[in-house]
């Protein structure tokens, strides 16, 4: 028996072809898509079948065409409802072609300054996306695979070296606190690390089609750090994320190549060798723990994006409560949700085991010394 004709099979809707569509994301027991608009800003989720439908809606594929598609992969034919219903919904949004995009939301303050003097932000650049561009496009000799791959190699050796000599960095750190004008010069580099570590993020996400929307400065004080803030990454592929996520640590690390060089060709007994000690062994903490799969961690954020799963220690968190107190219920998330989000609670709960362990150890190393 045929399917009843639709009165819209002959229609060919088509989205607007700005409008951002990324790739599945595990939210809870569900997969989930995020939709943007690029020019308003706004953002909104789909299940699976929605996407599937919203992602061929190219102007070729006519809607029975889509319909056959979509029985073919989810067993079930679309009727005129389902189709009236969404693209309700897209035409509502003004995310169909022909349509005029809403207009952009200017939600930024008159002010460059938001909140007090004790807790607030400044930008600090008037276009961050042209200044990120222009920066992308004076390292873009750097961005090549090769380079990056030779770049990457001198940090893994660097690191190597350094582990070697680590009892060594340990006790000249430990005399670089006692002596606050080198520890303060030392925790300015370390500030310019951090500055460089949010650029990096956005030229990388530049590199990748990502946009970066605010440059500036954020403080609590007595802290105060720079940030880069990056739109539409989430919408690049979850490697390029990962990409973006990364870019911070290496830059870190790119910083104490120089640093060690300098410090390796001084004598051991040398002031300046010391104080160098303490800058390689706070600014590699600094990179490497950063690196580390806990939130807010780019570790964390780097682990979600390459599992394709949003708020990974929150969602994990849930289902390990519901699986204490509901077996049934928890049985019911999919059998990658459950793999995952187990898999995340027992190895957070003994890496953080693992670090308090290793804390103890200095901690109880430098007392003894």
């Amino acid at each position: 028996m045929s399917a009843p004709h639709s009165s819209m099979s002959a229609h060919r809707p088509t989205l607007r072809p700005d409008v951002l569509l990324s790739a599945p994301l595990l939210r809870g027991p569900d997969t989930v898509h995020l939709v943007k608009d690029p020019v308003s800003g706004s953002c909104f989720t789909v299940g699976a079948k929605e996407f599937f439908l919203i992602s061929r809606l190219d102007g070729n594929r006519t809607t029975q065409e889509i319909e056959t598609e979509y029985a073919a992969a989810f067993g079930r034919r679309l009727g005129d409802a389902h189709w009236h219903q969404l693209l309700g919904l897209l035409g509502r949004r003004q995310l169909l072609a022909g349509a005029a995009p809403q207009p952009a939301v200017d939600s930024s303050s008159p002010s460059p300054f938001t909140g007090t003097l004790y807790r607030g932000s400044v930008r600090l650049v008037a276009d961050a996306d042209a200044a990120t561009g222009t920066l992308h496009r004076l390292l873009r000799p750097l961005l090549r695979a090769p380079v990056l791959l030779v770049l990457l190699a001198l940090c893994l050796g660097m690191e190597v070296v350094l582990a070697a000599d680590s009892a060594q960095l340990a006790r000249d750190t430990w005399w670089l606190f006692q002596h606050p004008a080198a520890l303060l010069g030392v925790f300015t580099l370390l500030w310019l690390s951090t500055a460089g570590h949010e650029l990096a993020h956005g030229v990388t996400a530049r590199q990748f089609g990502g946009r970066v929307s605010e440059i500036g400065l954020r403080w609590r004080l007595p802290v105060a750090i720079m940030y880069c803030r990056v739109d539409n990454y989430r919408f690049l592929a979850h490697r390029h994320q990962v990409a973006v996520g990364a870019a911070g640590a290496f830059a870190n690390l790119l910083f104490l190549l120089p640093f060690t060089t300098w410090w390796a060709v001084l004598e051991t007994a040398d002031p300046t060798r010391r104080v160098l000690s303490g800058l390689l062994l706070l600014g590699s903490l600094q990179a490497l723990v950063n690196l580390l799969p806990l939130p807010p961690l780019d570790g964390y954020t780097m682990l979600g994006h390459g599992l394709g799963v949003d708020e990974y220690a929150a969602n994990s968190g849930r289902y390990l409560r519901l699986r204490l107190r509901d077996q049934q219920a928890a049985i019911a998330y999919p059998r990658r949700a459950r793999v995952l989000y187990t898999a995340y609670g027992i190895g957070s709960s003994v890496l953080l085991l693992v670090l308090a362990g290793v804390v103890a150890m200095a901690a109880y190393l430098l007392i003894v010394d």
